[in-house]
Protein backbone atom coordinates (compact mmCIF):
# COMPACT_ATOMS: atom_id res chain seq x y z
CA UNK A 1 0.00 0.00 0.00
CA UNK A 2 1.94 2.92 -1.33
CA UNK A 3 -0.07 5.93 -0.26
CA UNK A 4 -1.07 6.52 4.24
CA UNK A 5 -4.66 7.76 3.42
CA UNK A 6 -7.13 7.71 6.73
CA UNK A 7 -10.81 7.92 5.59
CA UNK A 8 -13.09 9.29 8.12
CA UNK A 9 -16.81 8.48 8.10
CA UNK A 10 -19.15 10.71 9.83
CA UNK A 11 -18.65 14.65 10.35
CA UNK A 12 -20.32 14.73 14.39
CA UNK A 13 -19.06 15.72 17.48
CA UNK A 14 -15.98 13.22 17.15
CA UNK A 15 -15.37 13.26 13.09
CA UNK A 16 -15.36 16.70 12.52
CA UNK A 17 -12.67 17.49 15.08
CA UNK A 18 -11.15 14.19 14.23
CA UNK A 19 -10.86 15.32 10.40
CA UNK A 20 -9.66 18.58 11.44
CA UNK A 21 -7.15 17.26 13.97
CA UNK A 22 -5.70 14.91 11.09
CA UNK A 23 -5.68 17.54 8.36
CA UNK A 24 -3.24 19.20 10.89
CA UNK A 25 -1.10 17.18 11.95
CA UNK A 26 -0.97 14.41 8.62
CA UNK A 27 2.63 15.29 7.46
CA UNK A 28 4.11 14.46 11.46
CA UNK A 29 1.23 11.49 11.59
CA UNK A 30 3.13 10.16 8.29
CA UNK A 31 -0.14 10.21 6.73
CA UNK A 32 -0.17 11.08 2.77
CA UNK A 33 -4.33 12.41 2.57
CA UNK A 34 -7.76 12.60 5.11
CA UNK A 35 -11.36 12.17 3.20
CA UNK A 36 -14.28 12.16 4.73
CA UNK A 37 -17.52 10.76 3.96
CA UNK A 38 -20.80 12.89 4.96
CA UNK A 39 -24.20 11.68 3.59
CA UNK A 40 -26.61 14.08 3.28
CA UNK A 41 -26.20 17.96 1.90
CA UNK A 42 -27.33 20.29 3.82
CA UNK A 43 -26.86 23.78 3.68
CA UNK A 44 -26.72 24.72 7.31
CA UNK A 45 -23.82 22.33 7.15
CA UNK A 46 -22.14 23.70 4.24
CA UNK A 47 -19.81 26.14 6.56
CA UNK A 48 -19.14 23.04 8.26
CA UNK A 49 -17.91 21.03 5.38
CA UNK A 50 -16.19 24.15 3.76
CA UNK A 51 -13.65 24.37 6.73
CA UNK A 52 -13.01 20.62 6.29
CA UNK A 53 -12.22 21.24 2.78
CA UNK A 54 -10.06 24.28 3.15
CA UNK A 55 -7.54 22.86 5.53
CA UNK A 56 -7.23 19.99 2.85
CA UNK A 57 -9.49 17.08 3.80
CA UNK A 58 -11.34 15.95 0.41
CA UNK A 59 -15.11 15.24 0.61
CA UNK A 60 -16.68 11.58 0.07
CA UNK A 61 -20.41 10.80 -0.14
CA UNK A 62 -22.70 8.24 -2.00
CA UNK A 63 -22.95 8.36 -5.65
CA UNK A 64 -26.55 9.29 -5.34
CA UNK A 65 -25.86 12.39 -2.93
CA UNK A 66 -22.96 13.79 -5.83
CA UNK A 67 -25.90 16.13 -7.50
CA UNK A 68 -27.38 17.51 -4.24
CA UNK A 69 -23.47 18.27 -2.76
CA UNK A 70 -22.75 20.00 -6.12
CA UNK A 71 -25.99 21.87 -6.24
CA UNK A 72 -24.77 23.94 -3.13
CA UNK A 73 -21.64 24.37 -3.96
CA UNK A 74 -19.58 21.53 -2.70
CA UNK A 75 -17.80 18.66 -5.19
CA UNK A 76 -17.27 15.49 -3.54
CA UNK A 77 -13.91 13.50 -4.76
CA UNK A 78 -14.79 10.30 -4.50
CA UNK A 79 -17.85 7.92 -3.65
CA UNK A 80 -17.99 6.21 -0.73
CA UNK A 81 -16.76 2.33 -2.14
CA UNK A 82 -13.98 4.34 -3.48
CA UNK A 83 -13.00 6.09 -0.86
CA UNK A 84 -12.92 2.84 1.51
CA UNK A 85 -10.79 1.25 -1.30
CA UNK A 86 -7.71 3.75 -1.41
CA UNK A 87 -7.96 4.12 1.87
CA UNK A 88 -5.27 2.57 4.84
CA UNK A 89 -7.41 2.88 7.80
CA UNK A 90 -11.21 3.99 8.05
CA UNK A 91 -12.17 5.77 11.31
CA UNK A 92 -16.05 5.08 11.11
CA UNK A 93 -17.92 8.15 13.67
CA UNK A 94 -21.10 7.75 12.88
CA UNK A 95 -24.08 7.22 15.60
CA UNK A 96 -24.84 3.89 17.27
CA UNK A 97 -25.67 1.03 15.30
CA UNK A 98 -24.32 2.27 12.33
CA UNK A 99 -21.15 1.47 12.42
CA UNK A 100 -21.89 -1.97 12.71
CA UNK A 101 -24.18 -1.91 9.51
CA UNK A 102 -21.19 -0.17 7.64
CA UNK A 103 -18.50 -3.28 8.70
CA UNK A 104 -21.25 -5.72 7.28
CA UNK A 105 -21.90 -3.62 4.11
CA UNK A 106 -18.49 -2.71 3.23
CA UNK A 107 -15.26 -3.20 5.47
CA UNK A 108 -15.83 -6.95 5.38
CA UNK A 109 -14.94 -6.39 1.49
CA UNK A 110 -12.13 -4.47 1.98
CA UNK A 111 -9.94 -6.69 4.34
CA UNK A 112 -7.38 -7.86 1.56
CA UNK A 113 -6.53 -4.03 0.79
CA UNK A 114 -7.33 -1.96 4.27
CA UNK A 115 -4.51 -2.17 7.25
CA UNK A 116 -7.43 -1.14 10.09
CA UNK A 117 -11.01 -0.28 10.80
CA UNK A 118 -12.01 1.92 13.72
CA UNK A 119 -15.02 2.61 15.51
CA UNK A 120 -16.19 4.47 18.35
CA UNK A 121 -17.24 4.06 22.00
CA UNK A 122 -21.07 3.20 20.97
CA UNK A 123 -20.44 0.40 18.90
CA UNK A 124 -19.02 -2.64 21.74
CA UNK A 125 -18.38 -5.86 19.58
CA UNK A 126 -17.00 -3.97 16.34
CA UNK A 127 -13.48 -4.99 17.11
CA UNK A 128 -10.80 -5.15 20.32
CA UNK A 129 -11.48 -2.55 22.54
CA UNK A 130 -8.94 -0.02 23.22
CA UNK A 131 -7.49 3.35 24.59
CA UNK A 132 -4.15 5.18 24.51
CA UNK A 133 -2.41 4.08 27.70
CA UNK A 134 -4.37 2.00 28.96
CA UNK A 135 -4.24 -1.75 26.71
CA UNK A 136 -1.62 -0.64 23.81
CA UNK A 137 0.23 -3.49 24.42
CA UNK A 138 -2.53 -5.80 23.69
CA UNK A 139 -2.55 -4.75 20.02
CA UNK A 140 -1.46 -7.45 17.97
CA UNK A 141 0.25 -6.28 14.71
CA UNK A 142 -1.60 -8.49 11.88
CA UNK A 143 -3.76 -9.64 14.20
CA UNK A 144 -6.36 -7.06 15.49
CA UNK A 145 -7.70 -5.41 12.42
CA UNK A 146 -10.94 -4.15 13.99
CA UNK A 147 -10.99 -1.95 17.16
CA UNK A 148 -13.43 -0.36 18.67
CA UNK A 149 -12.14 2.92 21.23
CA UNK A 150 -13.84 3.16 24.21
CA UNK A 151 -16.17 6.07 25.21
CA UNK A 152 -15.09 8.85 26.33
CA UNK A 153 -16.27 8.36 30.26
CA UNK A 154 -14.87 4.95 29.99
CA UNK A 155 -11.13 6.57 29.19
CA UNK A 156 -11.86 8.33 32.37
CA UNK A 157 -12.76 5.53 34.55
CA UNK A 158 -10.46 3.10 32.98
CA UNK A 159 -7.72 5.77 33.33
CA UNK A 160 -8.49 6.20 36.94
CA UNK A 161 -8.42 2.20 37.79
CA UNK A 162 -4.40 2.31 35.96
CA UNK A 163 -2.98 5.22 37.43
CA UNK A 164 -4.45 4.99 41.24
CA UNK A 165 -5.59 1.35 41.17
CA UNK A 166 -2.51 -0.32 39.60
CA UNK A 167 -0.24 2.55 40.04
CA UNK A 168 2.34 -0.07 41.88
CA UNK A 169 2.14 -2.22 38.83
CA UNK A 170 0.13 -5.11 40.33
CA UNK A 171 -3.41 -5.24 39.22
CA UNK A 172 -3.90 -7.16 42.22
CA UNK A 173 -3.35 -4.05 44.34
CA UNK A 174 -7.18 -2.92 43.16
CA UNK A 175 -9.46 -4.23 45.50
CA UNK A 176 -12.74 -2.23 44.61
CA UNK A 177 -13.79 0.93 42.08
CA UNK A 178 -17.42 2.83 42.31
CA UNK A 179 -17.85 4.93 40.06
CA UNK A 180 -20.99 7.77 39.26
CA UNK A 181 -20.84 8.72 35.70
CA UNK A 182 -22.57 12.32 36.06
CA UNK A 183 -23.45 12.94 32.26
CA UNK A 184 -24.17 15.56 30.47
CA UNK A 185 -27.37 15.96 28.71
CA UNK A 186 -25.77 16.73 24.91
CA UNK A 187 -23.31 18.40 23.17
CA UNK A 188 -23.41 21.97 22.28
CA UNK A 189 -23.58 21.36 18.83
CA UNK A 190 -26.45 18.98 19.15
CA UNK A 191 -30.47 20.25 18.81
CA UNK A 192 -31.93 17.02 20.05
CA UNK A 193 -31.83 15.21 23.43
CA UNK A 194 -31.54 17.63 26.06
CA UNK A 195 -33.24 16.66 29.23
CA UNK A 196 -35.60 19.53 31.69
CA UNK A 197 -34.41 18.25 34.76
CA UNK A 198 -31.43 15.57 36.24
CA UNK A 199 -32.30 11.89 34.95
CA UNK A 200 -31.28 9.11 37.01
CA UNK A 201 -30.17 5.83 34.83
CA UNK A 202 -30.46 2.01 35.16
CA UNK A 203 -27.73 -0.93 35.80
CA UNK A 204 -28.07 -3.01 33.09
CA UNK A 205 -25.70 -5.49 34.71
CA UNK A 206 -25.19 -6.91 38.01
CA UNK A 207 -21.99 -7.59 38.11
CA UNK A 208 -20.53 -4.04 36.35
CA UNK A 209 -23.40 -1.77 36.81
CA UNK A 210 -23.81 0.46 33.46
CA UNK A 211 -21.87 -0.02 30.26
CA UNK A 212 -18.64 2.12 31.44
CA UNK A 213 -17.35 0.07 34.10
CA UNK A 214 -18.45 -3.49 32.02
CA UNK A 215 -16.39 -1.39 28.86
CA UNK A 216 -13.78 -0.56 31.20
CA UNK A 217 -13.95 -4.53 32.22
CA UNK A 218 -13.73 -6.04 29.10
CA UNK A 219 -10.60 -2.97 27.89
CA UNK A 220 -8.63 -4.88 30.81
CA UNK A 221 -9.50 -8.37 29.77
CA UNK A 222 -7.62 -8.11 27.39
CA UNK A 223 -4.54 -7.21 29.42
CA UNK A 224 -5.67 -10.65 31.23
CA UNK A 225 -6.73 -8.67 34.03
CA UNK A 226 -10.14 -8.89 35.83
CA UNK A 227 -10.81 -6.12 37.50
CA UNK A 228 -13.82 -5.39 40.20
CA UNK A 229 -15.22 -2.33 39.16
CA UNK A 230 -18.69 -1.27 39.33
CA UNK A 231 -20.61 1.92 37.80
CA UNK A 232 -23.73 4.12 37.95
CA UNK A 233 -25.08 6.84 35.68
CA UNK A 234 -26.97 9.73 35.75
CA UNK A 235 -27.63 12.83 33.18
CA UNK A 236 -27.83 16.64 34.56
CA UNK A 237 -29.51 19.27 32.36
CA UNK A 238 -26.15 21.14 31.56
CA UNK A 239 -23.85 21.03 27.94
CA UNK A 240 -20.36 21.36 29.82
CA UNK A 241 -19.07 18.19 31.06
CA UNK A 242 -19.50 14.87 31.94
CA UNK A 243 -18.29 14.33 35.67
CA UNK A 244 -17.18 11.65 37.58
CA UNK A 245 -17.17 10.85 40.94
CA UNK A 246 -14.83 7.92 41.95
CA UNK A 247 -14.40 5.55 45.33
CA UNK A 248 -10.89 3.44 45.07
CA UNK A 249 -9.90 1.36 47.16
CA UNK A 250 -6.38 -0.44 47.66
CA UNK A 251 -4.23 -2.59 49.19
CA UNK A 252 -1.57 -0.59 49.77
CA UNK A 253 -2.08 2.60 51.57
CA UNK A 254 -1.36 5.97 50.15
CA UNK A 255 -0.28 9.41 50.91
CA UNK A 256 -1.91 12.44 49.29
CA UNK A 257 1.48 13.42 48.06
CA UNK A 258 2.44 10.13 46.71
CA UNK A 259 -1.26 10.80 44.60
CA UNK A 260 -0.61 14.22 43.43
CA UNK A 261 2.92 12.69 41.92
CA UNK A 262 1.14 9.83 40.40
CA UNK A 263 -1.09 12.01 38.65
CA UNK A 264 1.45 14.65 37.81
CA UNK A 265 3.83 12.32 36.42
CA UNK A 266 0.66 10.59 34.03
CA UNK A 267 1.27 13.04 30.54
CA UNK A 268 -2.34 12.18 29.43
CA UNK A 269 -3.94 12.93 33.37
CA UNK A 270 -4.56 17.31 33.77
CA UNK A 271 -5.39 18.36 37.15
CA UNK A 272 -6.95 21.40 38.01
CA UNK A 273 -7.84 23.65 41.31
CA UNK A 274 -11.50 24.30 39.42
CA UNK A 275 -14.47 23.29 40.69
CA UNK A 276 -16.91 24.04 37.90
CA UNK A 277 -17.70 22.05 34.76
CA UNK A 278 -18.22 25.41 33.09
CA UNK A 279 -14.58 26.60 33.51
CA UNK A 280 -12.92 23.62 33.03
CA UNK A 281 -14.98 24.09 29.58
CA UNK A 282 -13.77 27.18 28.74
CA UNK A 283 -10.16 26.31 29.20
CA UNK A 284 -10.82 23.28 26.49
CA UNK A 285 -12.59 26.03 24.39
CA UNK A 286 -10.39 28.58 24.69
CA UNK A 287 -6.77 26.36 24.35
CA UNK A 288 -7.73 23.06 23.37
CA UNK A 289 -7.60 22.04 19.22
CA UNK A 290 -10.80 22.61 18.21
CA UNK A 291 -12.23 23.31 21.68
CA UNK A 292 -10.76 19.79 22.72
CA UNK A 293 -8.54 19.06 25.53
CA UNK A 294 -6.93 15.22 24.67
CA UNK A 295 -6.15 13.87 28.11
CA UNK A 296 -7.95 11.21 29.60
CA UNK A 297 -9.56 12.82 32.07
CA UNK A 298 -9.35 16.60 34.10
CA UNK A 299 -8.89 15.79 38.07
CA UNK A 300 -10.07 18.32 40.62
CA UNK A 301 -7.40 18.67 43.09
CA UNK A 302 -9.70 20.35 45.87
CA UNK A 303 -12.16 17.15 45.62
CA UNK A 304 -9.85 14.34 46.61
CA UNK A 305 -9.38 12.62 50.18
CA UNK A 306 -7.82 9.56 51.24
CA UNK A 307 -9.65 7.43 53.88
CA UNK A 308 -8.99 4.28 55.46
CA UNK A 309 -5.63 4.74 56.51
CA UNK A 310 -4.49 6.12 53.12
CA UNK A 311 -6.21 2.77 51.15
CA UNK A 312 -9.32 4.30 49.77
CA UNK A 313 -8.84 7.54 47.36
CA UNK A 314 -12.29 9.11 46.57
CA UNK A 315 -12.72 12.49 44.83
CA UNK A 316 -13.74 13.60 41.51
CA UNK A 317 -12.63 14.55 37.63
CA UNK A 318 -13.75 15.92 34.42
CA UNK A 319 -14.12 14.27 31.40
CA UNK A 320 -13.16 15.52 28.17
CA UNK A 321 -15.92 14.18 26.27
CA UNK A 322 -14.54 13.28 22.60
CA UNK A 323 -10.53 14.92 23.45
CA UNK A 324 -9.91 11.80 25.10
CA UNK A 325 -11.57 9.91 22.34
CA UNK A 326 -9.79 11.50 19.49
CA UNK A 327 -6.61 11.17 20.76
CA UNK A 328 -7.32 6.95 20.78
CA UNK A 329 -8.58 7.49 17.42
CA UNK A 330 -5.49 8.46 16.13
CA UNK A 331 -3.10 6.37 18.26
CA UNK A 332 -5.43 3.48 16.90
CA UNK A 333 -5.37 4.55 13.16
CA UNK A 334 -1.32 5.64 13.23
CA UNK A 335 -0.62 2.13 15.03
CA UNK A 336 -2.47 0.32 11.67
CA UNK A 337 0.52 2.21 9.70
CA UNK A 338 3.37 2.78 12.02
CA UNK A 339 2.80 0.11 14.44
CA UNK A 340 6.41 0.61 15.44
CA UNK A 341 6.57 3.94 15.58
CA UNK A 342 3.51 5.26 16.62
CA UNK A 343 4.15 6.41 20.16
CA UNK A 344 6.72 8.90 18.92
CA UNK A 345 4.62 9.95 15.93
CA UNK A 346 1.45 11.05 18.34
CA UNK A 347 3.83 12.79 20.55
CA UNK A 348 3.03 15.82 17.86
CA UNK A 349 -0.11 16.23 19.41
CA UNK A 350 1.44 17.05 22.83
CA UNK A 351 0.82 20.60 22.61
CA UNK A 352 -3.17 20.04 23.41
CA UNK A 353 -1.84 17.26 26.43
CA UNK A 354 -2.71 19.81 29.60
CA UNK A 355 -0.63 19.28 32.83
CA UNK A 356 -2.56 21.91 34.40
CA UNK A 357 -6.01 23.36 33.66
Amino acid sequence: MSKKIVHVVGTGTIGEPLIGLLSDYKASLGIDEITFHKRTPLKSEHAKVLRLLKRGARLVTDQEAFEGFQDIGLAPAFSTVEAIDRAAVVIDCTPKGVGHKNKVKYYHNFDHNTLGFIAQGSETGFGKPYARGINDEALIQGEDRFLQVVSCNTHNLSSLVKTIGMHNGDPDNLLDGRFVMIRRANDLSQANDFIPAPEVGHHSSERYGTHHAKDAANLFKTLGYDVNIFSSAMKLNTQYMHIVHFNIKMKEAMTMAQVMEIFEKNPLVAITEKKLSSQVFSFGRDHGHYGRILNQMVVSSPSLQLIDGGKELVGFCFTPQDGNSLLSSISAATWFMYPNSYEQKIQSLADWFFDEV
